[in-house]
C-alpha cells in the first residue's frame, strides 16, 4: 500500500470526536492498557473544542478513513523561555503502519511547533516499544536516558493538595 495523494492530515473537528475516541481505544488496546481508558467521548470533545481548550488533535485519513491521530498540548521551557508542544499520543492503526502515516503526523506536529515558535517538541515512549523508539530516532528524536516521568493521579492529587 502506498498512501501518497490519498493521505490527508488535518486538524480534528468536533464531528471527529467519536472517531478520535475510537482511535484512542485502539491505542490503549495496542499498549495493553484498555483497562486504563476511563474517560468518554463527551469529555474528550469538551477538552478539544470547549473553552478553555486543553488539547488539540490532528487526524490522518487514508481514502476517507481515519487511520491515525496525534493529540498534543502546550508545555513551557523556563530555560528557553518559550512554549513547547507535548505530544501526548501518536497512533496509526496497525494495518496502515510502515506507509509514511506516522511520519506525516509527526512532521505536521513539527510544522505546527515551528509556526507557533515553540522551542521544543517532546513526548514519551514506552520502554518495551523498541519499534517506536527506532522510528523516533530515525525521525531525529533523542531519547533522554537521564529523565524519568513523575505522575500523581486523581486520588494522589487530592492527598497532595490536602498537605498544603
Amino acid at each position: 500500500m502506498t498512501v501518497g495523494n490519498d493521505l490527508i492530515v488535518r486538524f480534528a473537528e468536533p464531528s471527529d470526536s467519536q472517531t478520535l475516541f475510537d482511535l484512542i481505544k485502539g491505542l490503549a488496546e495496542y499498549e495493553k492498557l484498555s483497562h486504563a481508558v476511563t474517560g468518554n467521548v463527551l469529555a474528550l470533545q469538551e477538552h478539544l473544542f470547549g473553552s478553555p481548550r486543553y488539547v488539540e488533535a490532528i487526524l490522518a485519513e487514508y481514502t476517507g478513513q481515519a487511520v491515525g491521530f496525534a493529540l498534543f498540548f502546550y508545555n513551557y521551557s523556563t530555560f528557553l523561555t518559550k512554549p513547547g508542544i507535548y505530544l501526548e499520543d501518536l497512533f496509526v492503526l496497525p494495518a496502515y503502519r510502515r506507509n509514511g502515516i506516522g511520519k506525516a503526523l509527526l512532521s505536521k506536529i513539527a510544522q505546527i511547533a515551528l509556526e507557533r515558535n515553540c522551542g521544543r517538541l517532546e513526548w514519551s515512549v514506552l520502554d518495551w516499544n523498541e519499534s517506536a523508539q527506532a522510528f523516533y530516532r530515525q525521525m531525529g528524536a533523542s531519547i533522554l536516558d537521564d529523565w524519568r516521568i513523575c505522575r500523581v493521579t486523581e486520588e494522589g492529587i487530592s492527598q497532595l493538595g490536602a498537605r498544603g
